[in-house]
């Protein structure tokens, strides 16, 4: 699994990060994490309000920070 932090490095895009990266190793899930913070990247997404969550090249949140239930449901399924 490919899960990509978009953000330009605000405190919401760094807490996003750091509670998928807990989140991923806590649930024993394989996946490499990476932060983009190009702004060109990252609308190149077609995303406009940030923090965003990419898994497998499809946005699958924007715009605020779940909390870790939620993240854990959207990287399971």
């Amino acid at each position: 699994m490919d899960i990509k932090i978009l953000g330009p490095g605000c405190p919401k895009c760094k807490t996003l990060e750091k509670l998928t990266r807990e989140v991923v190793e806590q649930s024993g899930i394989e996946a490499t994490v990476s932060k983009v913070e190009d702004i060109v990247a990252i609308m190149n997404y077609g995303v406009m309000s940030t923090p965003a969550l990419v898994v497998n090249e499809k946005v699958v949140m924007k715009g605020r920070v779940p909390s870790a239930d939620e993240l854990r449901k959207l990287l399971v399924n």
